[in-house]
């Protein structure tokens, strides 16, 4: 028996729960694997209730507040060495209370999911194979009754060592077993070689104008700084992040670069790859676990040079980190809306701050608060008020839909226009951010409507798979023939989405492609690079698109934007939606206009004279976003004062609502109300029934962030803790984005 004290470790399990439970070490689990580690940030194998599962250690010591020998003993130490740096785990340890998620739920997303289910680390060195002893004696016919493995012997005869993956692809898995059987051939694993400084240009990089020149001039190369690179469309911003990537690989170290969209992997890959020499991997949802696995364990022993991610790459750990670089900041595809809702652009900053590098956030439309950032001195602000080269910005105009007459969204006016663009033989990008043929499905004759039965909202008509779906829930049903309410046979598409806005251009244009990008369009793989790759040709064309294709795209040829609906974004009541509007519709209108040829844009609405839009077309997003700073100041709003959400939902309407009365009123007992602190609700969310379930939000606000936090930590865990916490799902989002 040793007189050692025990080894008590505190480990984060994914669970529901907020805290950190305590596990014994017994003496033979450290003997089974003796070049595995019990140490904070490696991972173990635990018993939790009646399941097993992998867990991460926090903490370690002696003693435990419970009586050491009612502990659990942990079933078996699965790292030799911790997964992350010592400060990127304190980041994320950080980012789990400031976010107020449960630890262990928390910690455990931000690992690629191979690890969290207990798979070892990949090997970080390849596999080759070469020729035995034996196999270096074959003579040139020795094989002849089994030609590929001839072929195989022979290969390695003149080459020496071939890469396993080589081999497979050229020959397959079952021949190389077979040789390896006969003892013919033999594996041997080599470490990667370090990636060579000389040669890290493929391409030389482009000229700078004198704008640009002075933003990478600006940015320092070492220790922290947060930089705004506010450019208009067009400006050459990607030319800044590849020309800052340079100085970044010169210097040994890896840049990590965020987009906000896994549609615009592809692009920004192809002009990676095709600027450096470095090795470059990427990182989104459309992986496979193990190509996910490969790409993060590749940054986090320094081969990647280049990390290229959505969102989650912000949690990829870097060996050598040099710089953070994070493209279309505005966008809040940065914020997780779900279980663990963190900020990738506010993470970046904070962790750019921890690994003393430099950190670009850019963006044609920056966010309202970088630019307060900027203005309160902690971001630098970077100004390119021009476009690259030759281009210039494009000429807006406002079309009245009130005096229009309109078919499937378009008025004559942009058709006009349209057919114009056509004949010059130039391209033409419509948006209308809806997808489907049409927004609802109503009865001429009783005025009967498509509604969806789990969710508070319409059906939307997708005429080319003969559906009625629900784009809240998914609940899906066959198109009608009858009115089900009358047997009635006048069945209507109400309204315009893509689908039915394609079919009659398509109609108008039946000599030219009609190319719609949304959701459904593109869920077949591949099918967007079939898009960009039909648009790159140059040859005349309508785009027709949402939000997707508002996102960083260049196309060339595309001289005429026409946005179908510019009135969705003035009357939400949620206090984002005039700043998301103007975001959007510079961001389109941004597409137009980029090569040589000057670009346009026609913006349909019913409010020509609200005076927003007028400010927008008029001053520019630099001074609309201003305006909007002003308004959010007089009206206490963020980014002046901190913000949270309390989320509640259950199949009973009563039952989420009272929960929240019941959070306010433990909220109010931590923290009375205050001009510093305020409380609003519970309210219903803007979408009160979603998927079934009924969704209430309390609204908490402060003045400081520490007073927010402190009534958030305290009030968590006697949410927790209460029993009607098991009777609803609640969750809490600070810094929220959607309300």
């Amino acid at each position: 028996m040793s007189d050692l004290a025990p080894l008590v470790v505190r480990i984060a399990v994914p669970s529901p729960l907020r805290r950190v439970f305590d596990y014994l070490v017994p003496e033979h689990v450290l003997k089974d694997n003796p070049e595995a580690k019990a140490e904070v940030g490696c991972r173990v194998l635990v018993t939790f209730g009646r399941r097993e599962m992998t867990g991460l250690i926090v903490g370690t010591g002696t003693t435990s507040e419970f009586d050491i020998n009612k502990l659990k003993p942990v079933g078996r130490l699965l790292d030799c060495s911790p997964l992350l740096p010592e400060s990127l785990f304190n980041l994320f340890v950080w980012a789990a209370n400031y976010y107020q998620h449960p630890i262990g739920d928390a910690l455990l997303s931000t690992l690629p999911t191979l690890l969290r289910k207990g798979d070892p680390l990949p090997e970080t060195s390849r596999r080759f194979w070469q020729l035995t002893t034996k196999g270096k004696g074959l003579g040139p016919t020795s094989l002849k009754g089994a030609p590929s493995q001839q072929a195989l012997t022979d290969e390695l005869q003149n080459k020496g060592k071939v890469d396993d993956a080589q081999l497979v692809a050229a020959y397959s898995r079952s021949i190389l077993s077979a040789l390896e059987e006969k003892k013919l051939i033999e594996a041997v694993m080599v470490e990667t070689p370090p990636h060579s400084l000389d040669n890290i240009l493929k391409e030389d990089a482009l000229t700078l104008d004198s704008g640009q020149q002075q933003a990478i001039n600006s940015i320092e190369d070492h220790g922290f700084n947060a930089y705004l690179l506010d450019g208009v469309t067009g400006s050459g911003k990607t030319e800044i992040y590849l020309q800052a990537i340079e100085k970044t690989l010169r210097y040994g170290r890896q840049a990590l670069v965020l987009i906000p969209e896994i549609s615009l992997t592809p692009q920004t890959e192809k002009r990676f790859r095709d600027r450096f020499n470095a090795p470059l991997v990427t990182l989104h949802s459309g992986l496979t676990d193990k190509q996910r696995l490969a790409a993060w364990m590749s940054a986090k022993t320094g081969d990647a040079k280049i990390i290229l991610g959505t969102r989650s790459a912000i949690f990829t750990p870097l060996r050598n980190p040099g710089v953070i670089i994070l493209d279309e900041e505005h966008d809040q595809s940065y914020k997780q809306q779900d279980g663990f809702r963190y900020s990738a652009r506010d993470l970046g900053v904070i962790r750019a701050r921890q690994e003393d590098i430099p950190i670009i956030l850019g963006s044609a439309t920056p966010s309202l608060e970088s630019l307060n950032n900027c203005e309160m001195g902690r971001y630098k602000h970077l100004l390119l008020k021009h476009r690259a080269g030759n281009a210039t910005q494009p000429d807006w105009s406002l079309i009245d839909l009130k005096t229009e007459r309109t078919e499937a969204g378009v008025s004559s006016s942009t058709l006009s226009a349209i057919k114009q663009t056509i004949a010059n033989g130039h391209q033409v990008l419509v948006f209308l951010n809806r997808r489907g043929f049409a927004p609802a499905m109503l009865c001429h004759q009783c005025g009967w409507s498509a509604d969806c039965h789990h969710c508070d909202s319409r059906l939307t008509v997708h005429r080319a798979r003969s559906r009625l779906i629900c784009h809240h829930c998914d609940y899906q049903q066959r198109i009608p023939h009858l009115c089900p309410n009358c047997q009635g046979a006048q069945l209507i598409a109400a309204g315009e989405g893509t689908e039915r806005s394609e079919a009659y251009l398509q109609q108008c244009f039946p000599d030219s492609k009609v190319l719609r990008v949304d959701r459904d369009s593109t869920r077949k793989k591949g099918a967007m690079k079939e898009v960009f790759d039909t648009v790159d040709k140059g040859e005349p064309c309508i785009l027709i698109g949402t939000q997707m294709l508002s996102k960083g795209h260049h196309f060339a040829n595309v001289t005429l934007v026409a946005v179908l609906d510019a009135d969705s974004g003035l009357f939400s009541p949620d206090f984002r939606s005039h700043e998301r509007m103007g975001q959007l519709l510079t961001q389109v209108a941004g597409r137009s206009g980029r090569g040589t040829i000057a670009g346009r844009v026609l913006i349909q609405t019913h409010q020509p004279q609200h005076p927003l839009l007028e400010i927008l077309i008029e001053k520019g997003y630099g001074y609309f976003a201003a305006q909007l700073l002003s308004e959010r100041e007089l009206t206490q709003l963020p980014p002046f004062r901190y913000m949270s959400v309390i989320r509640a939902e259950s199949e009973r309407a009563n039952e989420a609502e009272a929960f929240l009365r019941m959070a306010r009123q433990i909220a109010e007992s931590i923290s009375p109300p205050t001009p510093l602190l305020s409380y609003l609700g519970p309210l219903p969310a803007m979408l009160e029934k979603r998927a079934g379930r009924f969704r209430f939000v309390l609204q908490v606000e402060a003045s400081k962030r520490s007073l927010l936090q402190s009534l958030l930590s305290a009030l968590a865990l006697q949410l927790e803790s209460h029993k009607a916490s098991r009777r609803v799902r609640w969750s809490i989002d600070v810094d929220p984005q959607e309300l």
